[in-house]
This record gives C-alpha cells, sequence and structure tokens, in this order.
C-alpha cells in the first residue's frame, strides 16, 4: 500500500458562503411564516441547490454538486453523517456526478450546508436556472489516452462560475462537461458546452495542446447533438469561450417558454452558423470585462494539466468508453474483479479501479468505510457518471487488498461495462414529474439477467428515466427505456418506451431509436432479450450499435419483442396495473416541473 495520506483540516466558512447560508436560511423563515410566496421561494431554492419532492410538505432533496467527481475522505465521511442524520441512511450518486439525499426536512437544510461548507462542498446551484455542476470524465489524470489532465480545468469551470452574476437568472440550466480525448468518457457530446482535449500541428511542426469546444447539446424530450464551435481553442481561450457562450445563451435564450429554452433551441431558431458568431464575437470582446476569465487559470497553474502519459511501446492499455468488450474468463472472484473493474495503462504506472455502486446507492456505512479506504491507499477518489466510484493512483501491489475491503462492503462486484450496471434517474420515488418507477424496475431488471446468466454480458449500456426528460441519460444507452402511461381496459398501466442504439464515443453522438413500447411487468424480459441477442449473435470487434445496423435497426429488433406489449386485463393479472415499488393500483401524479436533472 501507498501509506496514509493526511486529513486536511476543516476549513472556516468564507464571507461569500456564510452570507448565502444565512440570506437562505432567513428566507426559509420568512417562507414558512407566508411572508415570502411560492414562487419567489422556489427560485431562492434552487438556486441554493435544494429540489422539492412528490411527497409534497417540507420533504426536500439536497443536491451536493462534486465538481469532475472528485471527493475526498473527509467529504465522503460527512455523507455518512449526513446519511444518517438527514436522510434515510443512504445517499445517492446521479448521472452528473452529484450526490443526493432525500426526505431532508427544510428546516434543517443550513445546519446540512454549513457543515457542507466546513469541507469544502456546496449545494449552490445545483438546481434552477444556472450553471449546474461541472463535470469531467471519471478517468481524468489518471487516463492512457487523454491529451489534457482535464480535472483542473474542470475545478477552473466551476470556480468562475458559482455565484457568478452571470449565472444566476439563466433562461434555463446550463451544462458543462469535460473529456480528455475524444473516446468522451466525460460525454461532451450532449450538454450547452462540451469540451474535450485535443492537439494540432503547427506550421513548425511543433505540437500545440488545446480543445475542441461543442456547443448546444441535450437531451430531454428533444435530444440534439452538441456542435463543434471552432477547429481548436487555444488553453488561453478555454475559459473566455464558456463565458462567451454562456452570455449569448443568457442574451437569446427563450424566457417566455421553458420548454424551448435550453441553448440547444438556440440552434433551431437562430441557426448553428449564427449562434457560432454571436460565440465568437462576444469572446472577443470580453478582454475589456472587469472579469476577464482569460489566460491560464490558477486551478491550472497551480495543479497543472499534464497528461497521465502513454505507455511505453509492447504494454497493453485498458479500453475505455463506451462499447468496450468485456469479458470475464476466470472463475476466482478477485481476477473476475480485476478482470472488469480495473483500467491500467498510464506511463506513469498507476492503476485505477471501479467500486460498483448497485443504482448509484451508497449507505451511510458505506460512505464511512470508502472515506477509510481512500485514506488507506492514498487513493485519489472520482464518482462515475454511471454512478459508481473510481479509485485512482494505486499500484498493482493494491489490488488484492484493495479487492478485500470493498468485497466486505458489498462493492466489489464485476459491474463496470457490464449489462447489471443499470443506470436509473430516482423516479418516481421521490421525483415530483415522474410518471415510473424508473428505480424499481432497474432492479427488476438487474434480477431478470441475473437470473438468465446475462448480467455479466459486456459492451452493452441500459439506462432507464421515469419520463421524457433524460435524467437517466435514456437516449445514450445501448438500451434506453423512460417511462409512459399506457391505457389498456379503461386503466391506466405503467409503461416504457424502449430505445435502441445510442453511443457516445469520437466525439459524436448517435440517439436511439425507438423501438416499442412496452408495460413495466414486461420491460425486463425485453431487455434481456435484447441482450442475449446482441450476446449471441455479435462478432468479436462489434459494438452494440454496430450489430443493431446489421440485424436490421431498432426496428426489426423490435419485431422479436413485439408479443410482450400485450396487456392482459385485472382479473387475469392485476400486476400489470401495479407499478415497481408500489402497492395501489397505477396513477400518474405529476405536479410542476421543477426539472430535477
Amino acid at each position: 500500500m501507498t501509506g496514509i495520506a493526511p486529513a486536511p483540516q476543516p476549513r472556516d466558512l468564507d464571507a461569500e458562503e456564510q452570507r448565502d447560508i444565512e440570506r437562505f436560511e432567513e428566507a426559509i423563515g420568512q417562507y414558512l411564516a407566508g411572508d415570502i410566496d411560492e414562487d419567489v421561494f422556489r427560485v431562492m431554492r434552487l438556486n441554493n441547490g435544494i429540489y422539492g419532492q412528490r411527497q409534497g410538505g417540507t420533504n426536500q432533496m439536497v443536491r451536493i454538486k462534486v465538481p469532475a467527481g472528485t471527493i475526498t475522505p473527509e467529504q465522503l465521511d460527512l455523507m455518512s453523517d449526513l446519511a444518517n442524520e438527514f436522510s434515510r441512511g443512504w445517499g445517492h450518486i446521479t448521472t452528473r456526478q452529484n450526490i443526493q439525499f432525500h426526505f431532508v426536512e427544510l428546516r434543517r437544510i443550513p445546519e446540512l450546508l454549513r457543515r457542507l461548507a466546513d469541507v469544502g462542498l456546496t449545494t449552490r446551484e445545483a438546481c434552477g436556472d444556472t450553471v449546474r455542476n461541472v463535470m469531467a470524465c471519471h478517468l481524468a489524470g489518471a487516463c492512457p489516452h487523454e491529451h489534457l489532465d482535464v480535472t483542473p480545468w474542470a475545478e477552473a469551470t466551476f470556480r468562475h462560475f458559482v455565484r457568478n452574476p452571470l449565472g444566476q437568472r439563466l433562461p434555463r440550466k446550463f451544462k458543462v462537461n469535460f473529456s480528455g480525448c475524444a473516446t468522451d468518457c466525460g460525454q461532451a457530446m450532449f450538454n450547452d458546452v462540451g469540451v474535450v482535449a485535443t492537439t494540432r500541428t503547427a506550421p513548425d511542426g511543433t505540437t500545440e495542446t488545446g480543445f475542441r469546444v461543442y456547443i448546444a447539446g441535450g437531451l430531454g424530450a428533444n435530444p440534439h447533438p452538441a456542435l463543434a464551435l471552432e477547429d481548436f481553442t487555444s488553453r488561453e481561450d478555454l475559459l473566455p469561450t464558456v463565458e462567451a457562450c454562456l452570455r449569448v445563451f443568457e442574451q437569446a435564450g427563450n424566457r417566455d417558454n421553458k420548454l424551448r429554452a435550453r441553448m440547444k433551441w438556440l440552434v433551431d431558431t437562430l441557426g448553428i452558423d449564427e449562434v457560432r458568431r454571436r460565440v465568437i464575437k462576444v469572446r472577443h470582446t470580453l478582454p475589456a470585462s472587469s472579469s476577464w476569465p482569460g489566460g491560464i487559470p490558477p486551478e491550472v497553474a497551480e495543479h497543472g494539466d499534464a497528461p497521465a502519459g502513454r505507455v511505453p511501446d509492447g504494454q497493453s492499455v485498458t479500453a475505455v468508453g463506451q462499447g468496450v468488450r468485456v469479458d470475464i474468463l476466470s472463475a476466482d472472484p478477485f481476477t473476475r474483479w480485476e478482470q472488469t473493474s480495473v483500467i491500467r495503462g498510464a506511463a506513469n504506472g498507476t492503476v485505477s479501479a471501479v467500486a460498483y455502486a448497485a443504482l448509484g446507492d451508497i449507505t451511510a456505512s458505506q460512505f464511512r468505510a470508502l472515506a477509510s479506504i481512500q485514506r488507506e491507499f492514498a487513493a485519489d477518489v472520482r464518482l462515475s457518471n454511471r454512478q459508481n466510484v473510481v479509485f485512482r493512483n494505486l499500484t498493482d501491489d493494491d489490488l488484492a487488498p484493495l479487492y478485500a475491503r470493498l468485497e466486505a462492503i458489498g462493492m466489489a462486484r464485476p459491474g463496470a461495462e457490464l449489462a447489471r450496471d443499470v443506470v436509473a434517474c430516482p423516479g418516481a420515488d421521490t421525483c415530483n414529474i415522474a410518471i415510473t418507477q424508473s428505480r424499481g424496475l432497474a432492479k427488476a431488471i438487474g434480477e431478470e439477467l441475473e437470473e438468465q446468466g446475462l448480467a455479466e454480458v459486456g459492451g452493452v449500456r441500459i439506462n432507464i428515466s421515469g419520463c421524457t426528460n433524460s435524467c437517466g441519460q435514456h437516449h445514450a444507452a445501448d438500451i434506453g427505456l423512460f417511462g409512459v402511461e399506457r391505457r389498456a381496459h379503461g386503466q391506466a398501466v405503467p409503461g416504457y418506451q424502449l430505445l435502441l442504439g445510442g453511443h457516445v464515443a469520437d466525439e459524436q453522438i448517435r440517439f436511439g431509436a425507438k423501438a416499442l413500447r412496452v408495460p413495466a411487468r414486461t420491460a425486463p424480459e425485453a431487455v434481456a432479450r435484447v441482450v442475449r441477442r446482441f450476446a449471441e449473435e455479435r462478432s468479436a470487434a462489434e459494438t452494440f450499435p454496430v450489430w443493431l445496423d446489421r440485424v436490421g435497426g431498432a426496428a426489426a429488433v423490435a419485431e422479436g419483442l413485439a408479443e410482450l406489449d400485450t396487456i392482459p386485463t385485472p382479473d387475469e393479472d392485476g400486476t400489470f396495473y401495479v407499478d415497481y415499488d408500489e402497492t395501489g393500483p397505477f396513477t400518474v401524479s405529476v405536479s410542476e416541473s421543477e426539472c430535477a436533472t
């Protein structure tokens, strides 16, 4: 093992954070006393990262920003305390590298915010029409394929925009993602601003490292691919470019219709050429701004952004990214975990390993154990957009003892890039606008795959959302599902639209194509049939989208599932009329959207 990492001392709240929390605490008191209207308080609540729940009353969801997914032992320890003291005994990793706690009493939130600030975390602008959590590839700084370590760039972007007056009342939310190479594990291709590290060759033959910036992407009910802003953006121009995008969105975004307010709609209304022209023009004038963000940010200057480095010739590099085929060739539990969950290849000799968190859920005791493990191995830890926990800066000698520690807390199951690693949004368990219980379906799909021996099929991603808003990123998965209401025999039935072929890689995105709608009760069997057919029919190097195209596309695969779209009468099988994790008849119960993504 590599030694014990020293524990940083708790820090004092800086004045800005203190004022933030005091202001919100006062607003909570005024709201509960009836002195602030619901609409006004909602904006304040969301801008402070606090989201309402479908249970109503003063139950709240608290979303904690974790920029670039980077988390420390002290922060993990605090997550354990918060889970026990404020929530249900567990927390949830989101697809945007946040941590969420549900059923938090509104009156207690200021106390929670102060404790977060003590360990350098905030909920500020984790919700609302703001700049959301800035994401980065979970392997940034440890990936053998990267051109730059984008971690400090994501941190610099977060710091520049949090509490920035430019981002407090946008037309809609604004999302920024970073990837260190074209593999795009950070998922830059479906965000308002997606940044991918790259290189270009200068006329004198030297290589310059910088970025390719993609803009105006988004998922939701109407997905749009992000489009390239320009061929190359220098390191010095990166933050001004992101700010210019934000300023154009703030000025031109639709403030009359929230359904068409995201930056992606500017491409539809103005055209991509005009959006590009405006962004470049604004960037050109930014040096005159009193808060010009140009040059190399302090975070990058201090920590550096050199890539992890390539491996020497002759050494193998672990493949990464969506579509990677993972084959388990051993019966030994440790070897099976190593074959699926360990990433090697950085020239500096470091190794990364994934701790599998089923459905992104982590209990209070697991949070505590993860903090202990991080200290024990002096590891760098990141949360991934597939809702897992990644330990980095390990050595090969660390792997066996790390596996033993993870096995003891139930997080050593082979999961990374396997079919069992199902991603789901919170769904109707807590979300105001969810139609179906996506978490319940995710669990049912996992159980079905396990029962049929398909849980360890590699190279297939399954994502589920409880509605069309794509918090579960169903559009970008090999197999995606989103919740819908079905009607049969005069009654409401929980159902799902099945999508096939979504894929993000090589600075391109392909959205899943509609296959068919199925009732929730047959959705696990539908997914299992698709996974089985893919496993049996693919060639050695075929990814899911390539296989799908070869067999005729989503419509052709749907033909083999048609019988699953049969809904019996309530007398024949009443379970079709009850959603997962529910006991009573299914009803669609949604309220005004606060948009949880």
